[in-house]
């Protein structure tokens, strides 16, 4: 085992995080580590527009996104309006089931009877070219704030706020929707803020927001990014937001002790269940409010609503289980429901993928009667490229990134799809083969497994995408004890013995000996992969390891 300063040289070097670059990572600056907002392309016109509407006593909605990006990044703009003591607005969140996603033409014909002279939307928008022309012939400015690729025709908006637009010289192209959202803000508050007497920094206190939405839309953790993620989190702790608050404690997770894992395995899933379940405004709301007492409400209803989508989860897997065991095998999975809520399809098309090891497309019926659906890869394969593939027709729509995607189909297709998709597919994927989701830093013992070195690791953090949490290799490890626990005895617990008679655990939830090939038995000797991890359990701190794969 590499000493203290090895292992943290080694682990950096592992992230190619490079000499010059590493005080940087290690203890980002928030004065010397975030870029001029100004270095985004239209900021300059989109602050001025923004100033004249508030000059103007103008109404202005806030149209944003109703997943764990858009709505932090509508409540960075809603603070930020607040501090202002500015009134005139609104906000519009779309629902997942009934509209999907996206600007609507249905909201803009709504707006432009209400007289709204401003449109800025947060996390969405840079496809939407018709929709925008509508409300810009109407008389209504659009400011579009988004972060995903730009198709070749862009909207002809009032601006746009995209990193990864054409001709924007922005360092850093990897932000959030709420990241944009953020450095709008700030580079409001640099431009204007002495008009309004907000002092420079004040926006610091937006950072959780933007750091709940970095963490839970998975880009990648380094860059501005990192900052975000890295400040977000000392916000957060700092328990400013009662709802947050109220939501943490009901989930039995100490505020003060938070990390990112916190964020995207307790917060992220219970702001996503309010759209997949219910009202996306419900938790916008959560998160903006003030009160106490509505904070509590609001906590409980989205915990409750959380329970029921794990629940109608744990159902519809359980039938489709007893759906594919009845048919026959094929190299991809096509299946659906009417009766399947639109809002839980991703949910459930990664847990079948997780199971069956294949490439699945899962299908339900919205609000309107449309079929729509969602797609997950596996084996490398490219989704976009596949469903690209098709005969024309086969599809209404589709889009999203290699291993990630939705879809619709109209009544009469959706009987052929299976088919199509497996005639492309055979034809295209000669070699699918299981890839690895982790990279082996280094290979260490059970003896290693101590707090001096969980130190070294958690130095690195947050971790996430393009900065994944170390992983290790413990090569022939004697298995001391098996437990398997829970209320249905489907979570594993591993007990390794150090040199000093010390028992080490690790664990993995929703696995059991037998998940492993072969099963495992005690006394047996394993190649274990895990990480490290600090439990807070019942107020209990204890060092752990967390199973990430037996080789």
């Amino acid at each position: 085992m590499p000493n203290h300063i090895e292992l943290l040289d080694l682990l950096l070097t592992n992230r190619g995080v490079s000499l010059q670059d590493r005080t940087r990572f290690l203890n980002p600056l928030y004065e010397d580590n975030f870029y001029d907002p100004f270095k985004m392309k239209d900021m300059e016109r989109t602050c001025i527009r923004i100033f004249e509407a508030i000059k103007e006593k103008e109404k202005i909605v806030i149209y944003s996104d109703y997943d764990c990006d858009g709505i932090p990044a509508s409540v960075i703009m809603h603070d930020f309006f607040y501090k202002i003591n500015y009134k005139n607005f609104s906000i519009y969140i779309p629902d997942r089931h009934d509209e999907g996603y996206g600007l609507h033409q249905d909201a803009i014909d709504k707006f432009i009877n209400e007289d709204i002279k401003l449109i800025i939307t947060f996390d969405l928008g840079i496809t939407a070219v018709k929709e925008v022309a509508s409300a810009q012939e109407a008389g209504i400015d659009v400011i579009i704030t988004d972060h995903h690729l730009p198709q070749e025709e862009i909207p002809k908006a009032y601006s746009i706020l995209n990193p990864k637009q054409e001709g924007c010289s922005y360092p850093d192209k990897m932000l959030c929707g709420a990241g944009v959202a953020f450095k709008l803000v700030q580079a409001l508050i640099k431009k204007y803020g002495e008009y309004w007497k907000i002092n420079i920094g004040w926006e610091k206190w937006l950072l959780d927001m933007a750091g709940v939405a970095t963490l839970s839309d998975q880009v990648p953790l380094l860059n501005e990014n990192r900052v975000l993620a890295y400040y977000g989190l000392k916000v957060l702790k700092k328990g400013h937001r009662p709802g947050l608050v109220e939501l943490f404690r009901k989930a039995s997770v100490d505020i003060t002790k938070l990390n990112e894992e916190d964020v995207t395995f307790t917060l992220a899933p219970r702001i996503n269940a309010a759209s997949r379940m219910a009202d996306p405004m419900k938790a916008f709301e959560m998160l903006s409010t003030t009160d106490p007492v509505e904070a509590k409400t609001l906590a409980d209803h989205l915990t409750k609503i959380n329970d029921e989508r794990k629940l109608m989860v744990m159902h519809i897997m359980k039938d489709v289980k007893s759906v594919l065991k009845k048919r026959e095998e094929k190299s991809l999975i096509v299946i659906g429901n009417p009766s399947w809520r639109i809002g839980i399809l991703g949910l459930i098309a990664s847990k079948i993928t997780e199971e069956y090891k294949k490439p699945v497309f899962v299908w339900g019926q919205d609000g309107g009667g449309m079929i729509r659906g969602s797609c997950r890869g596996w084996g490398g394969i490219n989704l976009v490229e596949l469903m690209t593939l098709l005969p024309p027709n086969s599809l209404l729509e589709f889009g999203g990134h290699k291993n990630a995607g939705g879809f619709s189909v109209s009544h009469e297709e959706i009987h052929f799809l299976e088919e199509r998709l497996l005639n492309v597919f055979n034809e295209d994927t000669d070699n699918v083969e299981e890839i690895k989701e982790y990279v082996i830093d280094v290979s260490i013992s059970i003896d290693d497994v101590t707090n001096q070195n969980y130190e070294v690791i958690e130095k690195l953090a947050p971790f996430g995408m393009g900065n994944p949490k170390p992983t290790f290799l413990f090569k022939n490890t004697k298995i001391f004890i098996i437990k398997e626990f829970g209320k249905e005895k489907n979570h594993l617990e591993l007990i390794f013995k150090n040199n000093k008679g010390k028992m080490i655990k690790a664990i993995s939830f929703f696995k059991t000996r037998n998940d492993f090939s072969p099963s495992l038995e005690e006394g047996n000797l394993i190649d274990l992969v895990a990480t490290f991890e600090k439990s807070n359990f019942a107020g209990r701190e204890e060092l752990r390891l967390r199973i990430v794969d037996i080789l």
